[in-house]
């Protein structure tokens, strides 16, 4: 790994973490292309730097995150379910992160659903976070679960789990962003436990690495979640749901024709 590949999965991060087209399966995709996706520093930075871009939420949305005790309460109401499968299934997503073709396909599958939620969820009621009941909140945190499968997105998976609830688009986009904050500090903190547990230490560069991926997935986040809500608002997700099958579609054919997309 260089300095040039942390830049690129960096701007990858900062790009995708708030969109609904999966941000890991992109890395995945990326760091699978440029050669480097077997080694054990890349798996955990690609899960290290989404936190870089998580902070952004927290500078975007400062008030709103120390407005009341009952906002956290139900962040980690919602963060539950995401906490318990997590760590239950935690080896089966390390070998799910290991297949670039399980990502083609859920992000082919993802982006159908995308080209109709739409349509199916045009009614609702729910415009502030403030009217977010608690057994909402834990209702979009089971839908969060389904980001465990590399492709599905957390984004994707939480704004849809926000209006099958009745919330707006907006509303569901930034309840997705508020809830990203506890659940990539958890799986930052986890990734590097198990990474000094496997006997792995820093190397001066791979420190140098992680600060700078960090740092630009802030900056470029910092652009992209105005950007998307402000498209989101006007367009839906349609265009999200045909760049996901167009995407995952291409990946299932270079796998179906013979091309070696396994990560490791």
């Amino acid at each position: 790994m260089n300095m040039i590949h942390v830049v690129i999965l960096a701007i990858i991060e900062g790009l995708t973490e708030f969109l609904p087209v999966s941000s890991t399966g992109h890395m995945i995709i990326a760091s699978s292309a440029m050669g480097i996706a077997s080694d054990p520093f890349i798996k955990l930075f690609t899960i290290a730097i989404q936190l870089g871009a998580i902070l952004s939420v927290v500078v975007l949305y400062f008030k709103r995150f120390f407005q009341s005790t009952r906002f956290y309460f139900k962040l980690l109401v919602a963060f539950i379910p995401a906490a318990v499968f997590g760590f239950l299934l935690s080896d089966a997503i390390d070998k799910l992160l290991e297949s670039a073709l399980t990502v083609g396909i859920t992000l082919f599958l993802g982006g159908i659903i995308l080209l109709f939620v739409d349509k199916w969820f045009n009614k609702p009621l729910i415009t502030k976070e403030e009217d977010i009941t608690f057994p909402i909140a834990l209702k979009i945190g089971f839908f969060q679960c389904l980001a465990m499968i590399p492709g599905m997105s957390r984004s994707a998976s939480t704004i849809i789990g926000g209006m099958t609830q009745k919330l707006s688009r907006t509303a569901a986009a930034e309840f997705s962003f508020f809830l990203a904050v506890p659940t990539m500090f958890a799986a930052t903190a986890k990734k590097l436990l198990d990474y000094y547990k496997d006997g792995h230490t820093f190397t001066g560069d791979e420190i140098k690495f992680m600060l700078v991926g960090n740092v630009v997935a802030f900056i470029v986040a910092l652009l992209a979640i105005r950007t998307f809500i402000s498209f989101l608002e006007r367009k839906g997700f349609r265009l999200f749901g045909w760049y996901r099958i167009v995407v995952g579609g291409i990946i299932i054919a270079l796998y179906l024709s013979g091309h070696n997309l396994e990560v490791i």
